[in-house]
């Protein structure tokens, strides 16, 4: 094969990647503007605020320090969500049961009811048990929703990482297909690889 036409090829394959390369990064950046525009329109528009101290006296200095900083001000982004979700509704919740322990308890309170329906002990039971199932249910769901945002936040943070790679890589092979260019004007027309 003749050397000037390996090296059309090559050249040719490198201005593709460059091409594709280019487009990659387009997209990765579309998909890391939508993740966070996203992630910061719905966790605002809850209006979840974060407060000052999550009430955990065995928490690291960093973390009382995070809700220090933003103790007060609305959930916006992935980072305040995740923080939010594990360590101060993570913490509250720890300190109760888990959904099906309390389910499991409210049925039980509730049959109990049942059979005795005129015991006000029982029906104090029934509604400890019923609000514990409520309460547990709204804040694993919370918790649940939130660690999806930060997710999904990352994700649009990798996404944006990733753009500014495809974006370098286009530069690098297009410089490089360039160079072929030039360097195919410089190999004779007889060399063979």
């Amino acid at each position: 094969m003749k050397r000037k036409s390996f090296d059309r090829i090559v050249t040719a394959v490198g201005f593709g990647i460059a091409a594709f390369l280019l487009v990659a990064a387009g997209l990765l950046n579309w998909g890391a503007s939508f993740a966070s525009d996203a992630v910061s329109s719905q966790l605002q528009a809850q209006e979840i605020t974060i407060p000052a101290a999550t009430g955990n006296a065995d928490e690291s200095a960093d973390i009382t320090k995070f809700f220090e900083d933003n103790g007060e001000k609305v959930l916006t982004n992935a980072k305040q969500a995740q923080m939010y979700a594990d360590h101060y509704l993570g913490f509250h919740l720890s300190t109760m049961p888990t959904y099906a322990a309390a389910s499991s308890a409210n049925r039980a309170a509730s049959a109990a009811l049942a059979a005795n329906p005129s015991d006000p002990t029982l029906k104090a039971e029934a509604g400890a048990k019923a609000g514990m199932v409520e309460t547990v249910f709204r804040g694993t769901v919370l918790r649940g929703t939130l660690l999806t945002a930060y997710a999904f936040g990352t994700l649009g943070t990798i996404a944006g990482i990733s753009a500014i790679i495809a974006l370098v890589g286009s530069l690098v092979m297009l410089l490089l297909s360039v160079l072929g260019l030039l360097h195919i004007r410089r190999v004779p027309e007889d060399a063979t690889i």
